[in-house]
């Protein structure tokens, strides 16, 4: 099973960066389009999983705390790698300190567990689209760069959710197999 770890976007918000995508579907249909639903921040990709071993993941993220729900205001798109060789385009995510606390801590539970730490610094984003080679993207990133400003709301998380990732040709679908409050309670 093919397993990952994220933070699940507020309806206000998805609905924003769903009437985005919506519009830009019809003008650049070579674009791999991410469904609405399904977007998310990820906190750790755990790739292909055998099912014996989440019981131990569940164990693992089920004593993940914080004292505070984060903060994430969702503004800006982006590429990656950059504008000049676009792979994917994203939704821009800043967050309060404890997003990428949290990021280091799922990252810390499943190492022990044997999954590998990801080589590259934590860089939360919503995927939007995923541009196949070769393509000719000048007119979506104009389009990206004459709006980068735009603002898609902000929320407060304090929950986490383990998902399982199934890929078809009409796009990724996801289902959430646990998630997990981490914020502390107070008496």
């Amino acid at each position: 099973m093919r397993l990952f770890i994220a933070i699940n976007i507020a309806p206000p918000v998805r609905a924003e960066l769903a009437a985005l995508i919506d519009r830009w579907k019809a003008t650049e249909p070579r674009a791999r389009w991410v469904r609405a639903e399904g977007i998310h921040i990820t906190l750790k990709f755990l790739g292909e999983t055998h099912e014996e071993k989440v019981p131990e993941i569940r164990s693992a993220l089920s004593t993940i705390r914080s004292s505070d729900p984060v903060e994430i205001h969702v503004r800006g798109l982006g590429f990656f790698p950059n504008a000049h060789r676009p792979r994917v385009l994203w939704a821009g995510v800043e967050a309060s300190s404890n997003l990428a606390g949290l990021a280091r801590t799922v990252e810390g539970s499943v190492e022990r567990l044997g999954f590998v730490v990801e080589s590259r610094p934590f860089q939360p984003h919503l995927t939007l689209a995923r541009l196949p080679e070769p393509g000719k993207w000048d007119a979506l990133v104009r389009s990206a760069q004459e709006i980068n400003d735009l603002e898609f709301g902000s929320f407060c998380e304090s929950e986490f959710h383990l998902i399982q990732s199934f890929l078809k040709p009409s796009g990724a679908e996801y289902k959430s197999l646990a998630s997990f409050p981490f914020v502390k309670e107070t008496a």
